[in-house]
């Protein structure tokens, strides 16, 4: 009997068995679709830089990877997006300089604490630019001015109020011993429309990557002054550096990183950062960036993380001295 009923289980077990399969072994990442957000419109400059990320990371990872536009709140809507997204490695997201000074600017919370960064993918420098009929032929130039003339006597643009590059014009003249609040900072929809009113003559100088002036310098209508990066640029080989022109320390970019929710597993973040990597060095990507007249800059995971943070404390400090934060 014993021995009937040892059999008579066993065959139980393995028709159960039968009937409801073997237990599944977990899939390896990627197993569906990947998603990467961008905090910005369609047609932008981050959008360009998400999509050929996107099309790039699809032939590494062998899963389709597709873009989404979060945009509102001056980038707070998409970074936000991106922060909340379950840590699954299927939602990444493209962080912009703005996580940087959002939160100094009482927008939101958020800080690059807030996610797993993969690695930094773009580094546009700030730029100082006069319209070509300015008296002004040099940076040194318009700062003897600036420090000579009466308060208000000038006008600068370049975004809005207290955006990245209103943070690049008042960090250069707080490097300077100028008071920001000398030169009013006429707010704008972004560097293009600046550039366009800089041109008109509504204002007298505007600060903004150089790619972003390209168009108009290579017609002869702007005027490149200095760049505000560590070294001069590939794309104006003759524009000198601030430290160059007038002996100011002032660095300031517009970045982008490669980042994801906080909390993902490190066996995904183990294949997305060399696939991210080998896109970044691909032919394609050089290729599109240059063809843009954006920067590239390559940071790995730790590196890029390090740079955010410092990020984030320059841009806390120059924005409590300039003003602009709450």
């Amino acid at each position: 009997m014993k021995r009937r009923s040892v059999l008579k289980f066993a065959t139980m077990a393995v028709a159960a068995f039968a009937a409801f399969g073997a237990p599944k072994a977990q899939a390896e990442w990627p197993e569906r679709p990947i998603t990467i957000i961008v905090p910005w419109g369609a047609g932008g400059g981050t959008d360009a830089v998400g999509r050929i990320l996107a099309s790039l990371l699809e032939k590494e990872l062998g899963t389709p990877v597709n873009v989404v536009n979060r945009t509102g709140g001056s980038g707070v809507v998409g970074h936000a997006a991106i922060a909340a997204a379950k840590p699954d490695g299927y939602t990444l997201g493209v962080a912009t300089v703005e996580i940087a000074m959002m939160h100094w600017a009482g927008l939101t919370d958020l800080t690059y604490a807030d996610y797993t960064v993969f690695g930094q993918v773009n580094l546009d420098p700030g730029g100082l630019m006069v319209s070509a009929d300015s008296p002004y032929e040099t940076a040194a130039d318009l700062l003897a001015a600036i420090k000579a003339e009466p308060a208000s006597t000038f006008k600068a643009s370049g975004t809005g109020q207290g955006g990245i590059w209103h943070l690049g014009y008042a960090g250069w003249m707080l490097s300077e011993g100028v008071d920001p609040a000398n030169v009013p900072w006429v707010p704008s929809q972004g560097s293009a429309p600046a550039i366009k009113d800089m041109v008109a003559g509504g204002v007298d100088f505007v600060t903004s990557s150089l790619a972003e002036g390209r168009a108009l310098i290579e017609a002869g209508k702007v005027r490149p002054l200095a760049n505000m990066g560590e070294e001069r640029l590939g794309l104006f080989p003759d524009v000198p550096t601030l430290k160059e022109a007038t002996g100011s320390d002032w660095t300031i970019g517009a970045w982008r990183m490669f980042v994801g929710p906080k909390g993902i597993p490190e066996d995904v973040v183990a294949k997305v950062v060399p696939a991210l990597e080998k896109a970044y060095n691909s032919p394609e990507y050089k290729e599109f960036m240059d063809g843009r007249g954006f920067g590239m800059t390559w940071r790995p995971a730790a590196e890029a993380y390090e740079f955010m943070q410092k990020a984030d404390e320059d841009s806390g400090r120059v924005m409590k001295e300039a003003g602009l934060a709450k």
